[in-house]
Parts: C-alpha cells; structure tokens; sequence
C-alpha cells in the first residue's frame, strides 16, 4: 500500500459522489494513521442552518471526515452561493477565479497534514476562468486522480470521455470508482465490465446505493456512518 501525499477526486458530472468518495477515502486514510484533511478548491452553492451560519454541504463532509482537529481551518479559499457553474457565477459577482489563490490555499492546507485529499467541483473540465479549468489546477497540485463514476444511464461515455482528458493531459489516474446512484439501474455489472475493459487504471471499488437511513437530506452533510459505509465498499491504490 502507498503512502500519499493525496489525490485529487474528479467526477464524470457534478451529483455523482465525489464527496461520498473522498470522505470515505480520508477515513480509509486516517485508519492506517495517516493525518489527512479534505480540499475543495471552489464550491457553488450554500445553505443556512438553524443557526444562521453560511455552509456548505461538501465542506462540511469534508470537515466530518477530517475530523475535530481541523475544525477551525479554511478547507475552501472560493465559496459562492448560488448553485451554478463557479466561473459563471464568480463572474456575475465580478470576481476572476485565481489559480494563485487556489494553489497557496491548497499548500496551506498541506502544511497541517501528511496528506490531502482534494475534492473537485463538478467535472474534471470545469472552467475556473477564461484561461483554465480544474485539470490546469490537478496538474499544478500534482496530486494522483481518482475518478468517480456514477453508476447511470450515459455513465459509460462519460467516463471514458473523462478517461481520455485525463491520459491527453498526461494526469496521472490512480484509480476508479463507480457509485451505484439508483438500485434500478438496468444492466449495472455489464456497464461495469465496460468500463473495466476500456479503462486501464485499478477499479478501486463498487459503492451500492446507500441504505434509506444513510442518504443525505438536502442542504445537510453526509454522516459519519453514511462515509463508512462507502469506505468499507472501496480500496485505496496500491504501489
């Protein structure tokens, strides 16, 4: 088994379980006493809780997984509130996303941890600004790729689509997900072996649709147990 310095976690689409997954990469991790903390170079999208605070559901997964030492840091240098793509809705307050500021953040965030599991926002082709995206922050960071697929209808192009970025942009992929987003998905081992056939990089794991008490509410973070669940259902990349 390696020792990391991190991974970055992309996704074939935004709502397919890159938060599920890098939580439950970051206990994988901390069970072999490894201190390690979430990453999030951008979100879109905040919600009040009952006692007016702004959050974020994805930041508060991570803060979960990561655990109470880290409470008090900033694990999120662009947080936005309207659910939309971060480029648009950066540009509609009059803000540029800088890829200075998401780099010195991140190797804050490294200076407190052996390692650091950063979590992408939507996919992996996402635009920051007029000039980059997110795969021109996973080059710079320089952090092995673990791909999230959602188990869907289309799932297979999107993958491989999201395959083929990857190795054109020479990113290094470390392995794959695929987290099961609905029980009735036709024909779900067959599009596994697809997937596994085309895809040459470790299969790290098959996430089953999470039981009904463990599915996150809206505008709420996944729980503890809801990230063990799928911890137990992947592995982490071996050497």
């Amino acid at each position: 088994m390696i020792k990391p310095n991190g991974f970055f976690v992309t996704g074939t689409d935004t709502d397919v379980g890159k938060t599920l997954v890098s939580g439950a990469l970051i206990l994988k991790l901390r069970a072999q006493e490894i201190k390690v903390i979430g990453f999030k170079p951008v979100v879109a999208g905040t919600y009040r809780d009952a006692k007016g605070e702004t959050l974020n559901e994805d930041l508060e997964t991570l803060h979960i997984a990561s655990g109470p030492s880290f409470n008090e840091l900033s694990l999120c240098p662009y947080v936005l509130d309207q659910p939309a793509a971060p480029h648009l809705v950066a540009a509609s307050q009059g803000l540029k996303l800088e890829m200075g500021v998401l780099t010195d953040a991140f190797q804050n965030i490294q200076r407190h941890a052996d390692c650091v599991v950063v979590e992408g926002a939507g996919g992996l082709l996402i635009p920051l600004n007029d000039e980059e995206d997110l795969a021109t922050f996973a080059k710079e960071i320089k952090l092995p790729i673990i791909l999230v697929v959602g188990m869907k209808l289309g799932c297979i192009n999107h993958a491989l689509l999201t395959y083929e970025a990857i190795r054109a942009r020479n990113l290094n992929l470390a392995g794959w997900v695929a987290n099961v987003l609905s029980t009735e998905m036709p024909l779900l081992q067959e599009n596994l072996q697809t997937l596994q056939a085309r895809i040459d990089a470790p299969f790290l794991g098959l996430i089953p649709t999470l039981p009904k008490a463990l599915q996150k509410a809206i505008n709420r973070p996944y729980s503890i147990e809801a990230l063990t669940f799928a911890a137990k259902h992947i592995q982490l990349p071996k050497e």
